[in-house]
């Protein structure tokens, strides 16, 4: 029988990933605000209504947990979705407890597990992405 090695990350590998998530998740969250902010300025002043908000919300936070998941893993040597997926469950449990601390409650309701799907799946989808890159640019400099 076949014994897989288990690879253990060194103290500056867990540091380098970690401060790669947190890095991913302020661009994420500089993207959200930004598009969120521009779109309550056109519906405050252009003949706009807020009755696509509910989709722009989503758009926007499934593009910004796919660029954290991107900038998670890019520099890692392997598991990209991995990384891909801890930025985005890091995205959304930040966006939880702003929203809790914004409601004054917890719910859970369609909404919350709709975001929670998106940002595994959107930031392993990103995460995949960010690997990906990372190998290509590591062949082209061969």
């Amino acid at each position: 029988m076949e014994m897989k090695s288990v690879r253990i990350f060194s103290a500056e590998e867990k540091e380098s990933r970690l401060s790669a998530i947190l890095s991913g998740i302020l661009i994420a969250y500089a993207i959200t605000c930004t598009i969120l902010i521009g779109y309550a300025i056109l519906i405050t002043y252009a003949s706009l209504t807020g009755q696509n908000m509910p989709l722009v919300v989503t758009v926007t936070c499934l593009a910004s947990v796919i660029t954290a998941g991107f900038d998670a893993a890019k520099g890692a040597e392997s598991k990209g979705w991995l990384w891909g997926i801890a930025a985005g469950l890091v995205y959304a449990a930040i966006l939880a407890v702003i929203g809790v601390w914004l409601n004054k409650g917890f719910v859970i309701d369609s909404r919350t597990v709709t975001l929670a799907i998106l940002s595994v799946a959107g930031g392993g989808f990103g995460g995949v992405l960010g690997i990906n890159v990372n190998i290509l640019k590591k062949k082209s400099r061969r």
